[in-house]
């Protein structure tokens, strides 16, 4: 194994993305960045099988790391590795399996050097590190697709706020904040049916998107109202993919923040996959890096 190198790993609802680290400066090797969809749906074969060989894949041209950090979406016992994701329509044949046993077994590797941050934690590490929020000491930061990530960061540590439980409207927050909520909203008003959010854009259908982003925009500032009771921030980022469409759902989520006085800014994640793979690299890694 070689010392000079981490491994920083993304998983998200239906994709994994994998690369190494420079240990010395925490950069990103380009040549090894590896990135594929995964069988969410699948078998418990299916769905770590596809996990390992991105993984692997991303080493291959090589020395084999000292330790793999994983971003990974919870419900999770990050510190067990168990998964304990249930009804999210993603990974439900991983329920109370212990994902570190399974990949340290699937990969050839020691289990003691695999660790599982949460992702949204690992995501607003490295936009605090060297992206949206750089030099900012309180961080909310949201990643918005198939699940409600979210998580506070304060003096340059992140950890997993995991609101996507909390009671919102008449559900919960994960059932407003989410690519299956755009779904069954755009179902509810035109009655056709769409896979996703990348789908509900490609439809052109311009009306009905602007009321469904609209929508969203005001549901997002009325969640983020309650969380800004409970805690004062500068800076609110978002990522994620339904964030990447966030000029769409801006105006109403500026406006319904306004209607509390509220003014912190929000902006867009700008370091994409690269905030998680950093963050999830260095997760536990004392001394600090740079980027080159």
């Amino acid at each position: 194994m070689n010392n000079s190198f981490l491994a920083g790993v993304d998983i998200g609802g239906s994709h994994i993305t994998a690369a190494l680290l420079d240990k010395a400066t925490g950069a990103i090797i380009p040549q090894t960045w590896h990135r594929s969809s995964v069988p969410a749906g699948g078998t418990v074969e299916e769905i770590i099988g596809a996990w390992s060989s991105v993984i692997r894949a991303s080493f291959e041209m090589h020395a084999v790391p000292a330790r793999i950090g994983i971003a990974m979406p919870g419900p999770f016992d990050y510190n067990e590795g168990i998964c304990y994701i249930q009804g999210q329509q993603k990974y439900e044949s991983l329920y109370g399996l212990n994902i570190k046993e399974l990949l340290a077994v699937s990969l050839g590797f020691q289990k003691e050097n695999i660790r599982l941050t949460n992702d949204a934690a690992c995501f607003l590490q490295g936009e605090a590190f060297a992206g949206a929020a750089k030099g900012c000491s309180s961080v909310i930061g949201l990643t918005l697709g198939t699940g409600l990530g979210s998580a506070t960061c304060f003096h340059q540590h992140a950890e997993d706020a995991a609101w996507w439980n909390a009671p919102f409207k008449k559900s919960i927050a994960e059932d407003y904040l989410s690519s299956r909520w755009f779904v069954q909203r755009y179902h509810q008003l035109t009655g056709l049916s769409v896979p996703n959010v990348k789908q509900l854009l490609n439809t052109g259908d311009q009306t009905n998107i602007q009321i469904v982003f609209g929508e969203f925009g005001h549901n997002l500032g009325t969640f983020l109202l309650q969380k800004l009771q409970q805690q004062s921030v500068e800076l609110i980022v978002i990522g994620g993919n339904i964030a990447q469409a966030f000029p769409l759902f801006e105006r109403s989520l500026h406006e319904t923040l306004r209607q509390d006085d509220i003014q912190i800014p929000v902006k867009q994640a700008i370091l994409g996959e690269q905030a998680a793979l950093i963050g999830a690299a260095t997760a536990g890694v004392d001394r600090k890096l740079s980027l080159s």
